[in-house]
């Protein structure tokens, strides 16, 4: 029998993917025609520093500190794993419309999907099946109609690196279900240990990045740098809090938190002028009618 039901990870999650929409937009503004490495260094560095001041006014963090035996060697992969995937996506952006990257890394459902299926048994019921469906097919036909912006596998570097970063994406949000469903590390102590590895992790890119490689672009200072790192912190809280409920199913989660594409297509369409809106609204409708089947369906 058909019920409605709103389960309690659905609006954190809704809530991370609105951050992680506007994140997008700032992103896409902060690396045009500018040093990638360097603005997600600084963009992470004081997101980092915004939710450890966050957690020192809260209260948490000398006990999120004192947690260092069991969190830090895990939650250090975790940030190895992000670091990578940022510094596909990063420079993937720069090459890329809005409307077109930010889709193409929400695929990275499908890869968390059959992750969970194997790793931790997520069989979804009709409902969900059918709505999970319809969120492919939308984000399959935004990945697609990148040709008719005149972008191809052989002809721009940016669509395999978005590509590399949506798979390891994937893998670090099967991950976090282990980290936060598994091993039962609480949500703040793993964003705690994220936010001090990840600034070390991409620090060391940075300086093997301009010791052995150079930079081809002028590192410029914008607004859009701290309103990135911001966003980004925000978003993650809302997706720790979710991930660490019980019962959450990571492959559907994961989806809901992707439809920040919708924010990005938007943005498309008035901030940066991009093209096709219209037919590209075919794919947001798809993405819509899915999430909120998914949303209130059960």
């Amino acid at each position: 029998m058909l019920t409605f039901h709103i389960a309690p990870w659905v609006l954190p999650i809704l809530g991370s993917a609105l951050m992680l929409g506007i994140y997008d937009i700032s992103k896409k503004q902060a690396v045009k025609d500018n040093s990638v490495l360097p603005v997600l260094f600084w963009a992470t560095a004081i997101g980092s520093i915004f939710f450890l001041l966050l957690t020192l006014i809260r209260g948490n963090f000398v006990s999120c500190f004192m947690q260092y035996d069991t969190a830090f060697l895990p939650v250090l992969l975790k940030s190895v794993i992000v670091g990578s995937s940022w510094i596909c996506i990063y420079y993937a952006m720069r090459e890329l419309p809005i409307s077109i990257g930010a889709p193409i890394g929400a695929t990275s459902p499908l890869w968390v999907f059959i992750g969970g299926f194997f790793l931790y048994h997520e069989v979804p019921n009709l409902w969900q099946g059918i709505a999970m469906f319809l969120i492919f097919a939308g984000y399959y036909l935004f990945s697609i109609l990148g040709k008719l912006e005149g972008f191809s596998l052989k002809n721009l570097k940016g669509i395999p690196l978005i590509l590399l970063g949506t798979i390891i994406t994937a893998c670090s949000a099967l991950y976090d279900k282990y980290l936060l469903g598994v091993i039962r590390i609480p949500p703040d102590t793993v964003q705690f240990w994220f936010s001090i590895d990840i600034i070390f992790v991409l620090g060391l890119a940075v300086l093997i990045r301009q010791k052995n490689f150079g930079e081809h672009h002028t590192f410029r200072w914008t607004l859009a740098i701290p309103l990135t790192g911001v966003l980004m912190a925000l978003a993650d809280i809302c997706y720790f809090y979710a991930v660490s409920l019980p019962d959450t199913p990571i492959s559907m989660l994961s989806l809901l938190r992707r439809s920040n594409c919708i924010v990005a297509f938007v943005a498309g369409s008035i901030w940066f002028h991009e093209r096709n809106q219209w037919k590209k609204a075919v794919a947001l409708v798809l993405v819509l009618l899915g999430v909120a089947m998914l949303t209130l369906f059960k």
